[in-house]
């Protein structure tokens, strides 16, 4: 069954994207959520149409969004956090925290469009973040988790 895409869809696609799911998946989750559209002929004309309209903004837009990335260039982020003898932490470090960190340092991003790799951090130490300011635009950046005094 192909759909286009209203809404990006976690490990399916973006916004506007034209995409082959199972019938099922489509019919009762997909198009009742708003999440997508039949590809009818028609819907494709008007999809081509829009984003030949859209693709001005759009370059505006990755502009802004790798100038958020360039940002990150030379950026040393350490995030505290209270900590045990072993290393352990009390807690976790999300991607809220590291959202909050980089606000900080002023680079704004969504907790949602922040994918710490290995999940939850429970241990002091180096880590590695994606960070998605654009579908065109990924950076990967490191960061410290420190014990807090």
């Amino acid at each position: 069954m192909e759909l286009i895409l209203k809404k990006d869809v976690d490990n399916l696609g973006f916004a506007d994207d034209i995409v082959e799911v199972k019938p099922g998946y489509g019919r009762n989750f997909l198009i009742p959520q708003g999440f997508a559209v039949l590809a009818t002929p028609s819907a494709k004309k008007m999809l081509a149409e829009t984003l030949k309209q859209r693709a001005y903004k759009e370059k505006k837009q990755v502009e802004e969004a790798q100038s958020q990335a360039n940002k990150l260039n030379g950026l040393e982020l350490k995030i505290a956090a209270k900590a045990g003898n072993d290393d352990k932490l009390f807690g976790s470090v999300t991607t809220i925290d590291l959202s909050e960190a980089l606000a900080k340092e002023g680079v704004a991003i969504d907790k949602k469009y922040i994918t710490i790799l290995g999940g939850n951090i429970k241990r002091l130490g180096q880590y590695e973040a994606k960070l998605r300011f654009h579908r065109e635009v990924i950076s990967n950046f490191t960061f410290d988790v420190v014990k807090e005094n």
